[in-house]
C-alpha cells in the first residue's frame, strides 16, 4: 500500500482510528454541501471499511491526509479507479475533501502534485480524471491548478446523485494527460 509525503503533508493507508476523525469532517454541513449533506456515522464507517478493502487491491486510494507538523486528520485525498459507469470509464480519478479550516492554504494543490507524480510516474496510467458538481468552484479551481483541462462535451449528471438532490446532479468533468505517454 502507498504512503506519500509532501514538505507538510502525508498520506497514508486507512485504519480504524480514522473512522472518528473522517466523520467529523463528513459531519460539517459546510465541507459535505456537494455530497448531499452530512453523512452518518454508520456511513462514514461503510466508507472508510470499503476503502481499506479496495486500497488494498489498487495499492493506493482516497486515503487520509495528515499535517505533518501537528500529526493532524484534515480530510482525504488520492487517487481510485471510478466505480461507475459513464461515457469517460474505465478511469482513474483523483479527488479530495479537506477540513473547512484548512481552506486555502494550498494543502490540496500540494497532495495533489505528489499524487499527479506516482499515479503517471509509478503507476504509469496515461490519464488522470476530476469531477465535481458544476458549482464547487473551489475544487474547480483546484483542478485547474493542477493541470486538469476541461471539455463541457464531458459534463455528465452523475448516476450515484439521487433524483432527490437535482442541483448535485451535473458535474463538470476535467481531465490531466499522462506527458510520457504516447
Amino acid at each position: 500500500m502507498t504512503t506519500l509525503e509532501t514538505p507538510r503533508l502525508l498520506s497514508r493507508p486507512w485504519t480504524e482510528a480514522d473512522i472518528e476523525p473522517f466523520f467529523a469532517l463528513c459531519s460539517d454541513p459546510e465541507v459535505m454541501h456537494y455530497f448531499g449533506g452530512p453523512h452518518s456515522r454508520e456511513k462514514v464507517e461503510a466508507t472508510v471499511r470499503g476503502a481499506m478493502e479496495a486500497q488494498a487491491q489498487f495499492g493506493v486510494w482516497l486515503q487520509p491526509l495528515i499535517l505533518k507538523e501537528t500529526g493532524e486528520f484534515i480530510g482525504m485525498a488520492g487517487i481510485a479507479d471510478v466505480r461507475f459507469e459513464e461515457h469517460f470509464t474505465p478511469a482513474v480519478e483523483i479527488g479530495w475533501r479537506l477540513a473547512r479550516r484548512h481552506w486555502g492554504q494550498g494543502y490540496i494543490t500540494e497532495i495533489g502534485k505528489a499524487f499527479i507524480d506516482h499515479a503517471f510516474t509509478v503507476r504509469k496510467f496515461g490519464e488522470l480524471v476530476s469531477f465535481a458538481v458544476q458549482d464547487n468552484e473551489r475544487s474547480i479551481a483546484v483542478m485547474k491548478r493542477l493541470g486538469f483541462t476541461h471539455d463541457p462535451a464531458d459534463d455528465f449528471d452523475h448516476k450515484r446523485v439521487p433524483d432527490e438532490l437535482p442541483h448535485l446532479k451535473r458535474h463538470v468533468l476535467y481531465r490531466l494527460k499522462n506527458p510520457a505517454a504516447a
